[in-house]
């Protein structure tokens, strides 16, 4: 029996569509829909435990994954299966979590999983930016208490149009490429990179990628009414206790209140906040704190919460004493690591990070190979976020998520900023030492200037910013921080990264935690990062005010020369063994690829020592030496043998021809030592191949005055024979044979 299905259709505009279909597949699950544009479909299905997990999170679990089956593909490596996500895998899980995680309730803890899936590939349609839409689509068909539909969208602009979702092709000549998340009512997420857009051009971006989310969602809640929404499932709500909560207030709120007015170092004023904690702990008895200890805890991370934003709404103050729009002290240093190819540290208040450039050849390029994208980068960054940066001890256990979003944001930061001809292969890799606050823009500036001391020669130094928000709904007041702390970033109602140069933005990343976010509020926080980026920008140029004029004298310089692709050959040699010998002789590296539109060899020479670099070189050129027909060349006697003379071009070493004795001078040459010796250098015609031989000749006589009275010689005929002579070799002169 076929099942029944149900569909929707969203026009996304020149021809492009998006279905959302339920009802045929994965019914055993509490919500599934295939999300189809093209050739792509993504499977996406919602479970959800109906009994609470103990803990005091929403255990949620995004998982996207991209099926090699779906673009014809077998699994790299040895096994040829799926396994651990990719990095571009990772960052589509947590633009989708982002928005989802917000719109369960607080007390909602049971186990939840959202499973996408990209089931089959099209060129033209990149399926991240329909995964929310996706997730979103099975949660409205399930009996999730969930607030309400959401959706995400890609948008790129070019030639001054904005278009939603383009293609992989389109966004090569985009500026913009962002990926927005959002309800009808409210934007929750932006994430993505721009080429130097002001903070007004940003802002049209979103408002045109919310309208068309706004229509997503709508198709989401017609294809519930349609498939019969399910009454929302009733769970344990959480206990509450109001004459708690307003005890734990009274003896709380006021000393909070006075310990954050103070302004205090992190360790202090955590210090300081325990103490308080366990003073009120101490007004209950330990029966009344086995009963309810959690609840005294959580009311007292609401109080703690209230005062700290209150203060900030009040009297504009904030944890450490600043204002809203005040930067930490900053302080940088390059070239702190004696050995590697660039570094630098970065200290934003209790926020440190340090950078190291590594330069390499094509060979070290970060491989993509992923189902819906395969490619390489020659320009990547890595983050690295340490437990001792925040004073923790915890088991290291691979790179986490939050890892490979927050390098991935520094690295589309910078990597606008890396010019088209950079020669190199640049990985950059931030050590966080310190955080209290926000990192990955630590990372950012600490990045910038490792470039520079590297040599990278980047257009343009780029600076980065977290700020954050409060936001009091009743009273309409609210607060843009710039800078924020880590407090400031858990208490607080959005967090809002930017990085960008002196002429425009080049990557953001913001979460909003509160409803119906104003455009007023968003530009005047825009603006605010501005502000904050251009003052930390002049601390960047103030360390190093532009890059090196060169790489160091012990980092590898890079040389990259074209042949035609006939030569490749003869520079690999048989079995590799031309293009070994000349690593190990010059102490070199040495890449050749092939250009597949002009089947060029593209050489990289890889070296710390020019000698090295113009050894190989000279080597190459003398591969691809090929004499002329007519011209004169200078040659050295490298071999002596009976029969002439092993000479080599001097302009070309290791190019050898043959010496004819009969070409040595226009006597007649008994011994070859008699005009030559080894090492003599001189000047040869080249003639080319010799008809007869089929061999290359080259003459020195060519290039002698012929002796007075020489007689030459008539030239053999094809049979060897002497021109003018009879059949059989003889010449007419001499007398006939007696028989």
């Amino acid at each position: 029996m076929i099942p029944k299905t149900f569909k929707e259709v969203i026009d996304l505009g020149d021809g492009r569509e998006i279905s959302i279909e339920t009802g045929k597949l994965a019914k055993q699950a509490h919500g599934s829909v295939v999300v189809q544009s093209g050739k792509c479909m993504l499977l996406c299905t919602v479970v959800s435990n109906y009994k609470q997990a103990d803990v005091d999170f929403l255990p949620l679990t995004v998982d996207y994954r991209e099926k090699f089956a779906a673009a014809g593909r077998y699994p790299g490596g040895f096994f040829k299966r799926e396994a651990r996500p990719s990095d571009g895998e990772v960052l589509t899980m947590r633009l989708v979590d982002r928005v989802l995680r917000p719109l369960f309730p607080k007390d909602y803890h049971s186990e939840t999983q959202v499973m996408i899936q990209l089931m089959s590939h099209d060129e033209d349609v990149m399926p991240d930016a329909m995964a929310g839409l996706a997730a979103s689509a099975a949660i409205q068909l399930s009996d999730f208490p969930f607030e309400c539909a959401i959706s995400e969208a890609r948008v790129g602009r070019i030639n001054g149009e904005f278009i939603i979702n383009p293609t992989r092709a389109q966004l090569k000549e985009s500026d913009i490429d962002m990926m927005i998340g959002a309800s009808a009512d409210s934007v929750m997420m932006v994430e993505g990179e721009m080429n130097e857009i002001s903070e007004e051009e940003m802002t049209e971006a979103i408002k045109f990628a919310h309208e068309a989310i706004k229509v997503q969602c709508a198709a989401q809640l017609r294809l519930a009414e349609a498939f019969g929404k399910k009454e929302v499932r009733e769970y344990e709500a959480e206990r509450a206790d109001e004459d708690l909560a307003k005890k734990v207030h009274d003896l709380t709120y006021d000393k909070v209140y006075a310990i954050a007015k103070a302004g205090s170092a992190k360790h202090e004023r955590s210090a300081a906040f325990a103490e308080i904690k366990e003073e009120v702990k101490a007004t209950f008895s330990e029966e009344e704190l086995e009963d309810f200890g959690d609840l005294v805890s959580k009311y007292f991370y609401k109080a703690e919460k209230a005062a700290v934003r209150d203060l900030t709404l009040n009297e504009g103050l904030r944890l450490d004493g600043r204002k809203t729009d005040e930067i930490r002290p900053i302080w940088c240093e390059v070239d702190y690591l004696p050995s590697v190819h660039g570094s630098s540290i970065f200290t934003r208040g209790e926020t440190q990070a340090l950078a190291t450039v590594t330069l390499g050849t094509s060979r070290e390029a970060n491989q993509i190979d992923m189902p819906s994208y395969e490619g390489e980068e020659t320009f990547y960054l890595h983050y690295n976020f340490p437990p001792f940066s925040t004073g923790e001890a915890r088991p290291i256990r691979g790179t986490s998520r939050r890892e490979v979003g927050h390098g991935n944001l520094a690295q589309r930061a910078l990597k606008g900023m890396i010019p088209e001809d950079c020669p190199y292969t640049v990985r950059v890799v931030s050590e966080v030492l310190e955080s209290n606050g926000s990192s990955s823009m630590a990372t950012v500036c600490s990045g910038t200037m490792a470039l520079m001391d590297a040599g990278v020669q980047l257009k343009k130094p780029v600076s980065g910013i977290a700020m954050g928000l409060i936001t009091d709904g009743e009273s309409g007041k609210y607060a843009v921080l710039s800078d924020i702390l880590g407090d400031e970033d858990h208490l607080g109602d959005m967090d809002f990264k930017v990085t960008g140069t002196a002429d425009g933005i080049t990557a953001c990343q913001m979460d909003i935690k509160v409803k119906g976010l104003s455009y007023e509020i968003l530009v005047k926080a825009l603006m605010q990062a501005k502000n904050g980026r251009l003052h930390i920008l002049e601390k960047l140029t103030d360390t190093i005010t532009a890059p090196r004029e060169d790489v160091k004298s012990y980092a590898p310089k890079i040389v990259t020369k074209i042949i035609p692709g006939e030569y490749i050959g003869a520079v690999i040699g048989s079995g590799g063994k031309v293009i070994q010998e000349l690593q190990k002789e010059t102490n070199t590296t040495i890449v050749i690829n092939e250009d597949p539109d002009t089947e060029e060899g593209i050489v990289e020479i890889l070296g710390t020592g020019q000698e090295g670099i113009d050894a190989v070189i000279a080597k190459i050129d003398a591969l691809m030496f090929k004499p002329e027909v007519g011209s004169v060349y200078e040659v050295k006697v490298i071999k002596m043998l009976d029969f002439g003379a092993v000479v080599e071009y001097v302009e070309a070493p290791g190019n050898e021809v043959l010496l004819h004795v009969s070409e040595l001078a226009w006597e007649r040459t008994e011994n070859v030592s008699d005009v030559v010796n080894m090492g003599d250098v001189f000047d040869v015609k080249y003639f080319g191949l010799d008809p007869r031989t089929r061999k290359e000749k080259v003459s020195r006589k060519a290039l002698l005055p012929k002796p007075e009275g020489y007689v030459e010689r008539p030239p053999r005929n094809d049979r060897g024979d002497r021109r003018g002579g009879d059949r059989r070799g003889g010449n007419r002169d001499r007398k006939p044979r007696r028989d």
